[in-house]
C-alpha cells in the first residue's frame, strides 16, 4: 500500500512546485542558528502530546523531531518544511513527519504576542506501531503515515473538519481523547485528491526500532549543531560506537538514505530558511551551511529544489 502511495506521490513532491508566494523576506525576523531537536515531553496519561502555543514563543522556532506533528496555524505569514517554502493564511492544517525541518514565521512589531496562535498534536512512530500490531484495523492508516514523510497540507473540507477534530482532541480526556484522536486520523486519511499536497521529495523516515532512532537521532544532532563546520562521518561513527563502514551501513537502512545525502538535505533547508527570512547575500549562506563553495553550493541547492539558491528567493517573494 505504502509503496503504491510513494510512486503516485513522486510528481507533486518536487520542491519547485511547492514554492508559493510569500511576502518579502526582509518583512519576516528569521533565526539564523540551525534547527534544534525539539524534546517533545511525555505525558503519561495520554497518547499523544496537544497543546497550544503562542507567537513568539519558546515552541515558535526553527526544529526538528522524531514524532510526528499535526500543525494548526491561527495566524498567518511564510512556513518552511524541509526545503518547501510558502505563504500560510489562518487554518493552515500540515501534517509534518519524523525529523522533518519545520517552521511558522509570522510579522508581529517588537513586544506583541499572538496567544494561542498554534495548535500542535505531537505523537510518536512507536505508538502507532504498537497499536497497529494489537488493533489491525489501523493499518487502514498507512498510507497517511507513507504520506507524512513528504510533509502534507490539508485544504477544502478535510482541513476545516480536522482543524475542527484536532480542536476537540484538547477538549478531552481519557477515551474521549483517545476516540477524538481516531476520529481526526480517519478523516484525514480519506483526504480526496485535491485536498492535499505534499511538500516535499521525502525526508528521514521513522527507524523501526528505539537503538536505531536514537543513533539517527544522535547523527541528526551532531550535522544540525555543526552546519556551519566540517562534518565527518568519522565522527559521527565514533559516536555510535561503531566503525566508519558499520556506521555508514546501519544509517542507511535506520533512515532510508545514506549520510551524507541527510547532510547535504539539512545544510539546504537551513539555507533555505536563510533565503526567505533574511537578505543575507547568497554568498554568506552558504558559509553559514557548510559550502565554502559557492559554486558546489549552487548546485547541490538546485539539485534539491529545482531552482537555483537566487531564483528560489525570488519566487519566494
Amino acid at each position: 500500500m505504502a509503496r503504491s502511495l510513494l510512486d503516485r506521490a513522486a510528481a507533486p513532491a518536487a520542491p519547485a512546485a511547492s514554492v508559493a508566494p510569500a511576502a518579502p523576506a526582509a518583512s519576516v525576523a528569521a533565526d539564523a542558528r540551525p534547527a534544534m531537536r525539539e524534546v517533545v515531553p511525555h505525558d503519561p496519561r495520554h497518547s499523544a502530546r496537544w497543546h497550544q502555543h503562542d507567537y513568539p514563543g519558546v515552541f515558535a522556532r526553527w526544529n526538528y523531531h522524531p514524532e510526528y506533528e499535526l500543525h494548526l496555524a491561527r495566524r498567518h505569514g511564510q512556513y518552511i518544511v524541509g526545503g518547501s517554502v510558502g505563504h500560510f493564511e489562518h487554518g493552515q492544517l500540515v501534517l509534518v513527519g519524523p525529523n522533518i525541518p519545520h517552521e511558522w514565521l509570522t510579522q508581529v512589531p517588537p513586544g506583541e504576542v499572538l496567544e494561542d496562535s498554534d495548535v500542535v498534536l505531537q505523537f510518536r512512530h512507536e505508538w502507532l506501531q504498537e497499536c497497529e500490531l494489537l488493533l489491525p484495523e489501523l493499518g487502514e492508516l498507512g498510507d497517511l503515515w507513507a504520506r507524512a514523510r513528504f510533509g502534507v497540507e490539508f485544504g477544502g473540507a478535510t482541513a476545516e473538519d480536522a482543524a475542527r477534530l484536532l480542536e476537540a482532541v484538547g477538549a478531552t480526556t481519557g477515551m474521549d481523547r483517545l476516540l477524538s484522536m481516531l476520529d481526526l486520523f480517519r478523516r484525514l486519511a480519506e483526504a480526496p485528491e485535491g485536498e492535499y499536497r505534499l511538500l516535499t521529495d521525502g525526508w528521514v523516515p521513522p527507524a523501526n526500532t528505539p537503538d536505531a532512532q536514537e543513533i539517527v537521532g544522535r547523527a541528526l544532532n551532531y550535522v544540525s549543531e555543526n552546519l556551519t563546520g566540517d562534518i565527518r562521518l568519522s565522527e559521527a561513527a565514533r559516536m555510535a560506537g561503531m566503525s566508519d563502514s558499520a556506521f555508514s551501513r546501519y544509517f542507511a537502512r535506520a533512515s532510508g538514505q545514506n549520510f551524507a545525502a541527510m547532510v547535504r538535505r539539512l545544510r539546504i533547508a537551513h539555507a533555505s530558511k536563510l533565503l526567505l527570512g533574511t537578505s543575507l547575500p547568497v554568498a554568506r549562506i552558504a558559509h553559514q551551511v557548510g559550502y565554502s563553495n559557492l559554486s558546489n553550493f549552487n548546485r547541490q541547492f538546485r539539485r534539491e529544489t529545482g531552482l537555483t539558491p537566487t531564483r528560489y528567493r525570488r519566487s519566494a517573494r
